[in-house]
């Protein structure tokens, strides 16, 4: 795959369990993102391990405290059997990343998706998004309520990983907080469905709003991401090569939420 010639930044939120996958996830990106890499930044708690594994991977530590006036603790997303408000505070983060990359495009991924074929985000001034073909209606129900407007994509942008451009971003955030005549983080947390345990996507957010705002600016292709609950250690060099000939990334999710019924 030929590569991009435009530069991109790399945001990943973290927390200290993902330690372990965080090192293949680093990797993946250096090896298979087709776009020069500027900054690759971790955003996460305050936590030693971190901050000593992204002196060894030459990332660039950002503590998470000092990004937004809120913390997990002022945010309540509670079910009874779920506790998704640090679920909620990663995607606030990653919606933070206009402010926080240097670069026009910056590239979110979570910190247990593994890329295992190349990836190219930008394609004749278009930017690719890699899609699934099913969603959870909350996401959309979200949409409507922050937006004012249905969620009309036929695809889901929910996969682990996305390009930003921190112009649209902004735009979006700047929209979401006129509507509601708050800050946007605190309209989100208004105006989601805290009593369900899955009720707001950034990905879905912000992949709905480009293609309502600047439809010809996307490229779709499908995401073929594949889940697992193994670890990635498990997983020998064969067995990713085998894996990479239907898929082009996987997640480690620890959590039967993140499965599709």
């Amino acid at each position: 795959m030929p590569g991009s010639s435009t530069r991109i930044d790399v945001l990943i939120p973290a927390i200290p369990k993902d330690l372990v996958t965080l090192p293949h996830v680093i990797n993946s990106i250096r090896k298979y993102v087709k776009h020069p890499i500027g900054r690759i930044m971790i955003i996460a708690p305050k936590n030693q391990r971190i901050i000593d594994f992204c002196r060894r991977k030459g990332c660039r530590f950002i503590n998470e405290a000092s990004v937004l006036p809120i913390g997990k603790k002022g945010i309540y997303s509670h079910t009874g059997r779920w506790n998704r408000a640090g679920w909620l505070y990663q995607q606030l983060l990653k919606l933070s990343g206009d402010k926080l990359s240097s670069q026009r495009f910056f590239l979110v991924i979570d910190a247990d998706t593994v890329l295992i074929r190349p990836h190219l985000f930008r394609i004749n001034n278009k930017t690719v998004f890699y899609c699934r073909n099913w969603t959870h209606q909350e996401y959309k129900n979200a949409y409507r309520k922050l937006l004012g407007k249905r969620a009309t994509s036929p695809v889901s942008f929910v996969t682990h990983y996305m390009l930003f451009d921190r112009a649209k971003l902004s735009r979006l955030k700047r929209i979401i907080a006129s509507r509601h005549n708050r800050n946007w983080y605190i309209a989100i947390l208004d105006r989601i469905n805290k009593t369900k345990p899955i009720n707001f996507s950034e990905f879905e957010t912000y992949g709905n709003f480009v293609r309502s705002h600047y439809p010809g600016a996307m490229i779709i292709r499908s995401s073929m991401n594949k889940s697992l609950s193994s670890n990635f250690l498990s997983l020998s060099g064969k067995k990713v090569k085998k894996l990479a000939r239907k898929y082009r990334s996987i997640s480690f999710h620890k959590r039967k939420i993140y499965f599709r019924k």
